[in-house]
């Protein structure tokens, strides 16, 4: 039965982190597309008309992966985690049949239009296709954090004689204390994304000396854009978010945290440390006194429970990938906001087209973001173990009892190909995009 388990969550951590590399870049770049067309219409320059429709060929490209590999993970939900679907499918089923009907359809409908129908319908209605390719990725992204929310704070529910959740208030699902500051978070992450990946073309631009004008337009759109959304994921959705999880999941909290024990006055911020499962303690820490009590409540002196504090049983069950994970994503977010800001401070002095080095580092860093993004999701999936539905639904107890740990991971295998296959269709389709660069754009 763990093993069962073990590949069951394995197969689903792979295909759902290999197709998150997807969306979380169409989601920030459908806004910058907006306002790239946004920008031409304004100032009636053809380079911004150009650059909307070079990054929406890239959107493109992000947007059929998403699709292809979103597929499987919708299937899994019927194979690997049958029990899942079958008990909660009366409340997680509206919220993603709602992204699929809604979204997915907005999204995918109005991207065509705006690929091809731009002489057809002339420049506003086309600003309008655009913007509506942005409304259903950004409506997709929110169903989705919907769903996501209620497993992580179920709310408007009742559970039947037969275990089967029901929803009984509808308002509720969407009213989730958990649902607006994850999905501002996680927009605003893949705002970070997007602005890095345009900055970096800009930056290889420039310093390939090929398409100068376009790089320095794409440079500065990259950094106001990226500075922005840095500041915001931090705060105030960040904050907003871990508050929640001290709040609704303590024990999670604890975990991400580092607290192996309750401190008597305020808890201190753990900078540095690994986590010492066999001691119970942070290994070699830096840590700032009262400041995680501050953060956390605005009081210096405010007590938060430790891990100490609860049963074994209700702990993450892999607590050092969720305090490895949550510190990589705010370590990263912090080097985002150094660097962004550098680069800003360059800009407003007019020198950052000549600083090679600065440039360097903008181009290296776009993978950077992907991975701050996969961590933070790690953080919540990692942290609701062992719920499926937390407090409420054990992992164990949604897994598919007839489906073999072998059949998983033959079937892992196969994704594992399968998914090389396309992420190298994928890097060359996009890098024969950048190679050709926007000034090739047809008017």
């Amino acid at each position: 039965m763990e093993d069962m388990i073990f590949y069951d969550r394995l197969q689903f951590a792979f295909t759902i982190t290999f197709h998150y590399i997807f969306p979380q870049l169409t989601m920030g770049l459908s806004l910058m597309i907006v306002y790239f067309k946004w920008k031409f219409l304004r100032t009636k320059l053809e380079k911004f008309n150009n650059a909307a429709k070079f990054f929406m060929k890239i959107f493109a490209i992000n947007f059929t992966m998403g699709v292809v590999t979103g597929i499987p993970m919708e299937f899994q939900f019927g194979t690997n985690w049958a029990k899942f679907s079958e008990l909660t499918g009366g409340i997680i089923g509206q919220t993603l049949a709602m992204e699929g009907m809604f979204s997915f359809f907005l999204e995918s409908s109005f991207l065509a239009l705006f690929i091809f129908g731009e002489k057809l319908m002339g420049q506003k209605l086309h600003l309008l296709t655009g913007f509506l390719v942005f409304l259903g990725s950004w409506a997709s992204g929110y169903f989705i954090l919907a769903t996501n929310a209620w497993m992580q704070h179920p709310v408007g529910y009742e559970i039947l004689d037969n275990g089967k959740f029901v929803l009984n208030n509808f308002s509720a699902l969407f009213s989730n204390p958990w649902l607006i500051p994850a999905f501002l978070h996680n927009q605003f992450a893949s705002v970070i994304t997007s602005s890095f990946v345009v900055a970096g073309i800009g930056a290889f631009y420039i310093l390939r000396n090929k398409n100068v004008e376009y790089g320095k337009l794409f440079v500065k759109t990259g950094v106001i854009f990226g500075f922005v959304s840095s500041m915001l994921v931090a705060f105030p959705t960040g904050d907003w978010n871990a508050k929640n999880v001290a709040k609704y999941q303590p024990a999670s909290f604890a975990a991400m945290e580092g607290i192996f024990e309750t401190e008597e006055a305020g808890a201190e911020i753990v900078l540095i440390g690994q986590p010492n499962m066999v001691e119970k303690k942070i290994d070699n820490k830096i840590a700032v006194p009262n400041i995680l009590s501050f953060l956390t409540y605005q009081d210096w002196d405010k007590q938060i429970p430790g891990m100490d504090q609860f049963e074994e049983e209700e702990l993450p069950d892999n607590i050092p990938a969720l305090y490895y994970s949550y510190h990589i994503m705010v370590g990263l977010g912090t080097i985002f906001i150094g660097l962004m800001g550098l680069a800003l401070f360059f800009l407003w002095r007019k020198k950052l087209y000549k600083m090679n080095t600065l440039l360097w580092a903008i181009m290296f860093s776009f993978p950077f973001p992907y991975i701050a993004n996969m961590t933070g999701w790690y953080v919540a999936e990692l942290g609701r173990q062992p719920y499926l539905v937390y407090g409420l639904l054990k992992t164990v107890d949604g897994v598919s009892p007839t489906v073999s740990s072998g059949n998983t991971l033959f079937t892992l295998l196969g994704f594992v190909g399968l998914y090389m296959l396309l992420g190298l269709l994928f890097l060359v389709l996009v890098g024969k995009t950048i190679h050709k660069g926007p000034e090739t754009q047809t008017h």
